[in-house]
């Protein structure tokens, strides 16, 4: 059985039991950007259940013109208002080097990326500078309650 079939199996399992919730907002009034790094399960790690927040995942965390879109309709449109930021530690984005990616890249299709790929030396640095990324977008109107987390992928602790 592929992954894509065991994904269809267990789909058809979670929908013989599935109840719809009223609407998209969030419960919480959370939005949640993070990783997509595997090891971490916000679900599970936070506390969290379905229909609590809005989860934003993408490579390091990182507070993209995307990421910021999503916040925006997150806020406007469904009602959120706080916004929690995790990092982690043992990220791949951690060092990583944009400008050799992007040549790869290059290499790879013919033609750069219209988009970055930064990485980051410093967890602690990149927590703060995505906080306040996101604190300084005029597009949102509740960026007073963001906040920066890391977590550590080996003990499954917050801090």
């Amino acid at each position: 059985m592929t992954t894509f079939d065991q994904m269809l199996t267990q789909n058809h399992t979670y929908a013989a039991q599935h109840t719809p919730r009223p609407g998209p907002a969030p419960v919480r009034r959370l939005a949640l950007v993070t990783c997509m790094d595997a090891r971490i399960d916000p679900v599970a790690a936070f506390g969290l259940a379905e229909g609590d927040a809005h989860i934003l995942r993408n490579a390091g965390a990182s507070i993209t013109d995307d990421v910021l879109r999503s916040l925006a309709i997150s806020q406007r449109r469904l009602g959120t208002a706080q916004i929690a930021i995790v990092l982690h530690t043992g990220c791949g984005m951690d060092g990583f080097d944009d400008e050799a990616f992007r040549a790869e890249l290059n290499d790879a299709g013919g033609r750069q990326p219209t988009w970055d790929v930064p990485g980051f030396t410093d967890l602690d640095d990149q927590a703060r500078r995505a906080v306040e990324a996101v604190r300084s977008c005029q597009w949102l109107p509740h960026r007073d309650d963001v906040q920066g987390y890391e977590f550590d992928v080996a003990t499954g602790r917050l801090r």
